[in-house]
């Protein structure tokens, strides 16, 4: 994992009266009021709530992919939002992973290079045996050569979990991750991602409407119209 000295011992993130408001046809539109969120290190939340809630929204500036209207986003022990851009890349590159309900895998590139990719860009000379033994470990190791389009949904969420822990973070965030798949393949899915959480240590943040899932969380936040409701 890769958290900075400075950073041990505190919470994975800290939200602080976290609001976005965006412009439409009709005038400012609000989409969450006044967040207020602590995440242990090391345990799993699910933040629950229906299509439109703002949940997604919540996740996107959790990772500092979107910017606030107001609040304060604290991870592993950074402002984020008192970083610009760059800065803010560069600590989500280096305690962040994530899993997407649309996989977001490169279509041209193999399973093996999908999964090297992030070692690579970070300067890991041991990119290919680290993804080798990572795309082992959830089952892919006679898939290492195939590219996405002639893997099945559930091997494509496989390839992504594997790029996504191969690269040890702090701070996992899954949204919908089995929202494309059947209910079989979404559970299998499910499973291997508690799994590999429990192995590497991390601190799991699940974007779900699936309360089944929730429950699977050691923590749950349930998002209502922009708002904590539970």
């Amino acid at each position: 994992m890769n958290s900075d000295a400075s950073s041990v011992g505190q919470p994975a993130i800290v939200v602080r009266g976290l609001g976005k408001t965006v412009a439409d046809a009709s005038g400012p539109l609000t989409i969450l009021h006044s967040i207020e969120l602590t995440v242990p290190r090391g345990e799993t939340l699910a933040i629950v709530g229906a299509s439109g809630s703002g949940k997604s929204t919540l996740l996107s500036l959790l990772a500092g992919l979107d910017t606030p209207t107001e609040g304060s986003v604290t991870l592993c022990g950074v402002d984020l939002f008192a970083l610009n851009e760059d800065q803010r890349a560069a600590h989500r590159a280096r305690h962040v992973g994530f899993v997407f309900q649309n996989f977001q895998l490169i279509a041209h590139l193999s399973a093996l290079e999908n999964v090297m990719l992030p070692l690579e860009l970070r300067g890991d000379r041991e990119a290919r045996a680290k993804a080798i033994a990572m795309l082992e470990r959830v089952g892919l190791g006679q898939r290492l050569s195939h590219r996405p389009t002639v893997l099945s949904g559930g091997e494509q969420q496989r390839v992504a979990l594997a790029r996504a822990f191969v690269m040890r973070p702090d701070i996992l965030m899954a949204d919908e991750p089995t929202g494309s798949l059947d209910h079989a393949t979404g559970q299998a899915i499910m499973d291997l991602m508690f799994e590999l959480n429990r192995e590497v240590g991390t601190t799991l943040i699940l974007v779900t409407h699936d309360r089944e899932i929730a429950a699977r969380c050691q923590h749950t936040v349930h998002i209502g119209a922009g708002r904590i409701t539970g």
